[in-house]
């Protein structure tokens, strides 16, 4: 079971009632209980939960009636399962940041008709305004309440899950009962804007070792009018599919055969790619970057040395052992059990697919000898890393297995901690500029005082958080502070931003590092002829090319600005007799660094249109006769209604070609 990030709720903005309310709700709902605490002016959560989220609550009573509509839906779903299906086992039922979902085990399959029959069993149960009532019971009652359901199965382990001398309580509403803190609406009619949404396999606990259940997901606002807005856009995002747009435009394909969560790039995708990394190392090179290269796999002593291992261990690869290591445990019966001890220890060693690039930018600082006048020292590489994600968490290219890191690592003086921080700011939203997400909030990720996870001295990380806080507000975007949240060796800034449609993602990080120069005992030599040691700044403004490349698909849907396009320009012949001058434009595209097709075929004009707009090719030259014989081509483009006329070839192709160059985005954005 993986610890997910903190769940954070403001105590100055929220009632102690509800927090106490909520948090045990949500001891109820995960695997672990919730632990909670008034830290910092905060009250904090932490659980082991089935999937990571991330709620912040602000204390306003809309959000409040929105947890608890969400979470009596989520009860209401269970009834009209139960109604439907009386065999069901129940597992959990908790409100989400975008609806709610319920956990059944069940021999029957849930098909899209059964979901249409719940949903209206559910309309049914709301009209009957059932009445949410709680009552407490001690533990042997509420054991002897579970059997009684006939819920023994997932409920009594969720029961035990409640700490000793914490309240036990259940919620009843009409003929259903269940294990549950709270809180709910009063009654049903108050849950007037409801949708089911889709089935989907869950672990029971997330445990791939666990029993597979079936999950049902529905979302729930406090208006009609809201939850039409909120369908408009997972319609919009449905059309916008980077698993669904990449295959169809022939980006990214992910084969069994290879491995789930490792994708393969097919040549438009390398295309959209290497288009990226032009732009980020023209950026790079102006900020005097040094690029370097570094192997797939390092040293286990080396992952040892920084933290990474066995601190990461489960969301790492297997090592690779040695194979004469192999060979002499198999000789000594050695268990598995007995292996995993001395592999952590270093009694065993072996080799580490590289989970992060940063010990092996170390060494390579490292490897020379450096003054305060070479300072800073920027290092950067598109380096490729692996993370064992559990299967169900794998999404495209959003979340894989096998990724590409645009990662620098900064080495620099306290003196220059500052600029350099801003430095990698300025980089980061000059990259959202191009994109054309100009929305964004900022996440400050700080240590948790309490917890031993962090290493390194407690001066340091008072710099560090320091000048994360002062550098965030330059920024003069709205930013949370996230208690718990910052890596094991310093806290950073996250970029959330904003796409097309609303939708947030998490995309470039800035982090300021004392501890691994510790651990690896760098050092400069400084003004005054002595050693002293230089500061570490981790920062990646595209986080990873494959989830960057998976989000702007989404983005633009499809449809690139023409400096991204893997197909920028498309020449569409009306008879053969133009051919000879349609060659030569293609000539002048080509010479000009475009890329460009010709679809001199004997389909009709409309045909070859709507192919090339399926295929989502921004600019299309139609050439005729007439155009042909004037040296003219009549520019069609789904991107920059200004292009559009017939007008000269050269004209026509130098348009192109400075839309590429200034990397201009399409209308609209």
């Amino acid at each position: 079971m993986r610890l997910f990030p903190e769940f954070i709720l403001r105590a100055a903005a929220l009632r102690d009632c509800f927090v106490r309310a909520f948090l045990q709700q949500n001891t109820l709902h995960f695997p672990q209980s919730v632990q909670y605490k008034l830290l910092h002016g905060r009250v904090r959560a932490l659980f082991f939960a089935q999937s990571p989220c991330r709620i912040f609550y602000k204390g306003k009573k809309m959000n409040e009636e929105l947890l608890k509509i969400r979470h009596s839906a989520s009860h209401v779903l269970a009834t009209a399962v139960l109604r439907l299906f009386p065999n069901a086992k129940l597992d959990i039922g908790p409100a989400t940041e975008t609806g709610f979902y319920y956990d059944f085990d069940l021999d029957h399959k849930f098909t899209a008709e059964d979901l249409a029959n719940i949903e209206a069993e559910m309309k049914k149960v709301i009209a009957e305004n059932q009445k949410f009532e709680k009552f407490e019971l001690t533990r042997p009652e509420a054991e002897a309440k579970i059997r009684e359901l006939g819920q023994e199965e997932f409920k009594l382990g969720r029961l035990a899950d409640i700490p000793d001398g914490e309240k036990i309580t259940f919620y009843k509403n009409g003929e259903f009962c269940d294990l549950c803190a709270g809180p709910h609406v009063y009654y049903s009619k108050r849950i007037k804007a409801f949708k089911l949404l889709s089935i989907a396999g869950a672990y029971h606990r997330g445990d791939e070792n666990n029993k597979q259940l079936q999950r049902i997901y529905g979302t729930a606002f406090a208006s009609k009018e809201e939850l039409e807005s909120y369908l408009k856009q997972m319609e919009e995002a449905k059309q916008r599919d980077h698993r669904k747009l990449g295959k169809e435009m022939g980006l990214f394909t992910i084969v069994d055969r290879v491995g789930q969560g490792l994708i393969l790039w097919k040549p438009k995708g390398a295309i959209v790619r290497q288009s990226l990394q032009n732009f980020i190392l023209e950026l790079l090179n102006e900020q005097g970057y040094q690029q370097v290269f570094t192997p797939h796999i390092g040293k286990l002593g080396l992952f040892r040395t920084s933290g990474h291992f066995p601190y990461y261990k489960e969301s790492q690869f297997v090592p690779i052992v040695e194979r004469e290591d192999l060979q002499k445990m198999s000789k000594e019966n050695i268990t598995m059990a007995e292996f995993e001890p001395k592999i952590e220890s270093g009694d065993v060693e072996g080799y580490l697919l590289k989970p992060m690039n940063c010990p092996f930018h170390v060494e390579i600082y490292k490897s020379d000898p450096h003054s305060y006048r070479d300072l800073p020292v920027r290092l950067a590489e598109f380096g490729n890393v692996y993370r064992w994600e559990q299967s169900g968490e794998l999404n495209g290219m959003t979340r894989v297995r096998g990724f590409t890191q645009d990662d620098a690592h900064i080495f620099c003086t306290p003196d220059q901690l500052d600029d350099e921080i801003q430095g990698c700011l300025d980089l980061v939203k000059e990259v959202f500029a191009k994109i054309g997400m100009k929305e964004y909030r900022v996440r400050i990720s700080l240590r948790d005082p309490d917890s031993d996870k962090y290493v390194g001295a407690e001066e340091n990380w008072v710099k560090s958080e320091a000048a994360i806080r002062k550098a965030a507000k330059t920024l003069g975007v709205p930013f949370t502070e996230e208690i718990g949240e910052a890596a094991f060796y310093g806290p950073k800034i996250d970029f959330v931003v904003k796409d097309c449609i609303g939708r947030e993602w998490q995309l470039g990080t800035v982090q300021v590092d004392y501890n691994l120069p510790e651990r690896f005992d760098l050092s400069y030599i400084g003004q005054d002829n002595k050693p002293h040691r230089p500061i570490m700044i981790h920062r990646a403004p595209f986080g990873s090319l494959e989830r960057f490349t998976g989000v702007l698909i989404e983005h633009f849907a499809g449809n690139f600005p023409t400096w991204l396009a893997p197909e920028q320009v498309r020449i569409i012949t009306l008879n053969d007799e133009v051919v000879p001058f349609a060659d030569e434009v293609f000539k002048k595209l080509k010479k000009a660094g475009i890329r460009v097709s010709m679809d001199d075929t004997a389909e009709k004009l409309g045909a070859k249109i709507r192919k090339a707009e399926t295929e989502k090719v921004p600019h299309m030259f139609v050439i005729g006769r007439k155009e042909a014989e004037a040296g003219n081509v009549s520019v069609r483009s789904r991107i920059r209604k200004a292009f559009e006329g017939v007008k000269s070839a050269d004209d026509a192709v130098a348009e192109i070609v400075s839309d590429a160059k200034e990397r201009n985005l399409p209308d609209g954005f």
